[in-house]
């Protein structure tokens, strides 16, 4: 563990609030980036780059937010264990109230080992399997989110083995284009997951024939990284007729509206005024409020218990990257700053072209200038940045990659054989190393030649 002296309120070295979206606590002070009230040069010293940080008050803040936003609701808060399944992470959210969305056994035993109580978390996915499956009932977990009728068949069966009832809640797919990207839409027809609207009370009708299931909820989830209001809204108005039906019908207790409240990445999107981050005329942005505001009237005539199982948005901004520059290549055509980190260790941008912000750890005053920041993975997907201006930077200075606090060292792997990364909690002034970095020794544990 170490500290930093105390920050103060952090303004970058021309007296302004940097332009870092004011929905994290990252920022300059006295030229050099800062996690709440941690020096990220001292930091990186200590830790050596590639290294996740991620800032506890931030994401503190965003549930709260939340949750006061969905105040008039009851409500539960479900948060999506896969953006970010770090046990300090989970053990932070638990106290504040959260419960948890799980898509894997393994996710379940990390809510448990952080503290967690099973009764609280959802679980979705659409190939639970019998261990899965069984493993959850055994937990006694508050739902599991069905996404086919097979699935139904064999929940039964499993619970019928156990002696128990299952609990369980349909996915229903409303058919509304999310508008975000094709990967991660998901309540569209085309999808793989859920059942079709047209479908859904026939389907109801077949499970609450299943003599070892217990009918709780219905389940939506339209898709990941939505800025705008209006598809949530589409989305819920579409399904109230037929969860209305299914309350009356089968008594269910809840209506889960799944996540997929966005984050902005690009702070072109955004400006250092935070006024003007309020403001209505901002472009592409959504706010715990906006949602709150745009579902709240639809949902609180149903009276039922409405569960969220926002995940990105917990976290997402609440993380960086930070990395180290190896080299700066020139050539007629391009300039390539190299860096130590790798899409093994952040796959974003390989993956769905997922924008990072890259920002110096220390202000040098430079103008930008145009180039490709890249790691040092064979594969000319490995990238973070390509023809973007940046600040022209030198070998040995040190970066960070904004937004990486969701979807980043979860998807990571050991490809080239590259040890994964540390991650690092700050509160205030202390941090604290929450994984360790993988030795080498760590990379061929479990191996053998026969």
């Amino acid at each position: 563990m170490a500290r930093s002296r105390k920050s103060g309120r952090p303004i970058d070295t021309k007296g302004r609030q940097p332009h870092f979206l004011p929905v994290h606590l990252f920022s300059y002070h006295d030229g050099v980036l800062h996690c709440e009230g941690v020096n990220l040069e001292e930091l990186a010293d200590q830790t050596g780059t590639p290294a996740y940080v991620y800032s506890a008050e931030t994401i503190r803040g965003n549930f709260r937010r939340l949750d006061a936003a969905l105040k008039p609701l009851d409500h539960l808060i479900c948060y999506a264990v896969k953006a970010n399944s770090n046990l300090a992470v989970l053990d932070l959210l638990r106290r504040e109230g959260a419960g948890f969305d799980i898509v894997s056994e393994g996710e379940l035993f990390r809510v448990q080992r952080a503290g967690g109580d099973p009764a609280k978390c959802t679980f979705a996915g659409v190939a639970k399997t019998a261990d899965e499956i069984t493993a959850a009932l055994r937990a006694g977990i508050h739902s599991f989110n069905v996404e086919s009728e097979p699935e139904l068949e064999r929940i039964n069966d499993i619970a019928g083995s156990l002696g128990l009832k299952a609990p369980i809640a349909v996915r229903v797919n409303p058919d509304v284009d999310a508008k975000t990207h094709k990967y991660i839409s998901t309540g569209k027809s085309l999808n793989k997951f859920g059942i079709g609207l047209d479908r859904a009370a026939e389907v109801y009708a077949r499970a609450a024939e299943l003599p070892h299931l217990h009918l709780r909820g219905v389940q939506t989830h339209i898709g990941s990284q939505i800025l705008e209001p209006e598809p949530f809204a589409e989305a819920a108005a579409k399904l109230v007729p037929l969860v209305e039906s299914l309350r009356d019908s089968y008594g269910i207790e809840f209506f889960s509206i799944g996540g997929g409240v966005g984050i902005v990445y690009d702070p072109a999107l955004a400006s250092g005024d935070p006024a003007w981050w309020q403001s209505a005329d901002h472009p592409r942005r959504i706010t715990p409020e906006d949602y709150a505001a745009a579902i709240v009237p639809i949902l609180q005539p149903l009276g039922l218990r409405i569960l969220f199982e926002p995940g990105r948005f917990m976290v997402g901004n609440a993380g960086v990257l930070l990395s180290t520059v190896q080299y700066v290549k020139t050539n007629p055509a391009k300039t390539f700053t190299i860096v130590d980190a790798g899409m093994n260790d952040l796959i974003r941008p390989a993956l769905y072209e997922g924008y990072h912000e890259v920002v110096p750890l220390r202000q040098t005053g430079r103008e930008p200038a145009v180039m490709d920041v890249v790691g040092p993975v064979c594969e000319s997907g490995d990238f973070f940045a390509q023809d973007r201006e940046v600040p022209p930077l030198a070998e040995n200075d040190r970066i960070a990659l904004m937004s990486a606090g969701a979807y980043g060292f979860v998807m990571a792997s050991n490809y080239n054989s590259r040890p994964l990364l540390p991650e690092v909690l700050v509160e205030g002034e202390k941090w604290t190393v929450v994984r360790q970095r993988q030795t080498l020794e760590d990379l061929v544990q479990g191996e053998s030649i026969p």
